[in-house]
């Protein structure tokens, strides 16, 4: 088994697996589809899987991956981001769905934070989202009852929309279903919906060994569908737009190109 430190229990249960299904639909400048199968770690970041050796290959934490990239720890690059929007959690805890490094490979356009107080109560949600330029950005995120907020669009995604618009998010904490959905407003409409649903897994050696073999090198399979979409989507006429400059959080080494969500 796939097991972590002992935790106090709390209504949302660490580590699982989510096997997932990831779709986009675009419905302006012109309608296009696409899903793909993935599946996805709920974890506490002060308390991440500890995988028996020969397992450590398929599922990696590591902080460089989020935020700024030069912190000790995930925690720790949260805490930073959330102190310098005023926020504090005083050791609160945090709940994080997200891709695991696998065999040295991450990419992850999304990851979500579900930020809560020492009394348990949810205090802020942060989505993270890279592009497959190498570059990230977080949005804090205060939810309403449904785990829906709003947030200005402020970070280049795909090359196909310019940075404008508003997102609305509904980022619920995951249960036995994973469903979310972040939909893009822009003036006259809608033109993008994204959505992650999912059931939940225990993390069990047996269950991670059998989503590794449907889906080896699962985010780099992301990511090439991505860019094997972008093709397309150009090919079809969709125009790019220009990608401004990206300064407020640095770029990891390890990822790359185009993104068509």
């Amino acid at each position: 088994m796939v097991t972590a430190p002992a935790l106090i229990p709390v209504p949302v249960r660490t580590p699982a697996l989510y096997r997932c299904v990831i779709a986009h639909v675009r419905t302006a400048p012109l309608r296009y589809a696409l899903r793909h199968r993935t599946y996805m770690w709920l974890v506490d970041p002060d308390r991440l899987p500890e995988l028996p050796y020969v397992l450590r290959p398929l599922a990696r934490f590591e902080s460089r991956d989020h935020f700024f990239g030069e912190h000790a720890s995930i925690r720790a690059g949260l805490d930073a981001f959330l102190a310098g929007h005023g926020v504090r959690l005083d050791g609160g805890r945090v709940v994080m769905l997200t891709h695991a490094r696998v065999f040295g490979y991450v990419f992850n356009p999304l990851t979500v934070y579900w930020c809560h107080g020492p009394d348990g109560t949810l205090r802020c949600v942060v989505a993270e989202v890279h592009n497959t330029y190498g570059e990230r950005h977080c949005y804090l995120l205060r939810p309403d009852a449904s785990g829906t907020a709003e947030v200005g669009k402020e970070f280049y995604v795909s090359p196909f929309f310019p940075v404008d618009g508003r997102y609305r998010m509904r980022l619920p904490a995951p249960g036995d279903r994973l469903d979310l959905t972040v939909h893009l407003e822009r003036e006259g409409g809608r033109p993008f919906t994204a959505t992650v649903r999912g059931a939940r897994h225990e993390a069990r050696t047996g269950t991670l060994l059998r989503l590794a073999l449907h889906r080896p090198w699962s985010t780099l399979a992301v990511s090439a569908a991505i860019r094997l979409h972008g093709i397309r989507l150009y090919l079809r006429g969709l125009p790019v737009r220009p990608r401004p400059d990206h300064r407020n959080q640095p770029r990891p080494d390890h990822e790359n190109r185009e993104n068509p969500a």
